[in-house]
């Protein structure tokens, strides 16, 4: 798999001279076929578009049925091409149909938003959320190239450019306290952002290149995912947050879970809890529903028997993996973020 960066207009016909594809399709949603395909559509042959609706909830098997349904009525063969045109959900989704349409075609992932650009589309990771379990049905299936152009970003909403900076985060906390102690003395706005793309790209290429298929050390990747991606899974059926959002407090809870550990120091956390406030406020969680997010944590895919297991900080710029957590663990993560604790 290639990751490339610049212009969409350089990198495409880069990536097509001298591939014969007797299809292409492009799978975008309805704010990138605005936004973004007027800049592809001229790039390409004779093509299919594919526009789905925007939003995780649409990430499901009835969509796929539409674009599975879709490349069968043009008679698409095993030697087409699907262009991934999105964010995190167009490139899980759309990487998902093509790896298993006909057991498999080519596709390329065009990111379109921060987080697909620094994380979702690097790595191979493919999948749909099922019966509300976030990307519970999937397959590890690299991307022929990723071709990323930060001109996109320009198309983004603050709050989506915010959501995607939380990976950013991620990748600092979990491989460079250096970069950390530079992004946390900095305003959103100041960020310099093709710096962090090249650094987050080539920190996840680093760890899947060594564990494309996460047994091991790309587990580190799911730092605060397992407490973020329960609250995210609760929160789709009530105020809906975004995958960023949800994974900043997931990043804060099992940032205490690991402080509690005797894993990270006072300072440490206090560190993190102080600048991932800063950056995406407090989100209101009701203790009430405590105890179904502690529950969702059971459905996660890190899991092993009934033993749910998680990413957890051994110092900013390092990170463990499939370290054991109790019910009372996240149950306790969840108040501290709230202040109850």
């Amino acid at each position: 798999m290639s990751v490339l960066q610049g212009s969409v207009e350089q990198l495409l016909p880069q990536y097509l001279e001298g591939k014969d594809y007797s299809g292409i399709a492009v799978v975008a949603d309805k704010n990138t076929r605005k936004d973004c395909y007027p800049r592809v559509k001229e790039l390409l042959p004779k093509h299919h578009l594919i526009t789905i609706q925007d939003g995780e909830e649409y990430k499901n098997l009835d969509i796929c049925t539409i674009i599975w349904n879709k490349l069968t009525e043009v008679e698409f063969d095993r030697h087409a091409l699907v262009i991934n045109l999105g964010g995190g959900v167009i490139g899980d989704m759309g990487g998902f149909c093509a790896a298993t349409y006909k057991r498999g075609i080519d596709f390329i992932q065009i990111p379109t938003t921060l987080l697909s650009q620094v994380d979702a589309s690097v790595g191979g990771k493919l999948g749909i959320d099922f019966q509300g379990f976030k990307n519970h049905i999937g397959v590890f299936t690299q991307p022929c190239a990723v071709l990323i152009d930060p001109a996109f970003l320009a198309t983004l909403p603050e709050r989506e450019l915010r959501s995607g900076f939380a990976e950013v985060i991620k990748h600092c906390l979990i491989r460079d306290r250096d970069m950390w102690n530079r992004i946390r003395r900095m305003e959103l706005e100041e960020m310099p952002m093709q710096e962090l793309i090249n650094h987050s790209v080539a920190t996840k290429k680093a760890i899947v290149t060594e564990d494309p298929t996460e047994k091991g050390l790309r587990k580190i990747l799911n730092f605060g995912h397992t407490v973020g991606h329960a609250v995210e899974t609760f929160h789709l059926e009530k105020d809906r947050l975004l995958h960023g959002e949800a994974i900043a407090i997931g990043m804060i809870c099992e940032a205490y879970i690991a402080y509690s550990k005797g894993m990270l120091t006072e300072t440490e956390l206090g560190e993190i809890e102080e600048y991932i406030f800063s950056v995406y406020g407090a989100v209101q969680l009701d203790p009430q529903d405590f105890a179904a997010i502690a529950a969702l944590t059971g459905q996660d895919k890190k899991n092993r028997g009934n033993t749910v297991r998680a990413a957890l900080l051994n110092g900013i710029g390092d990170c463990s993996y499939d370290i054991p957590l109790t019910k009372k663990d996240i149950l306790k993560s969840l108040k501290y973020y709230c202040g109850i604790l």
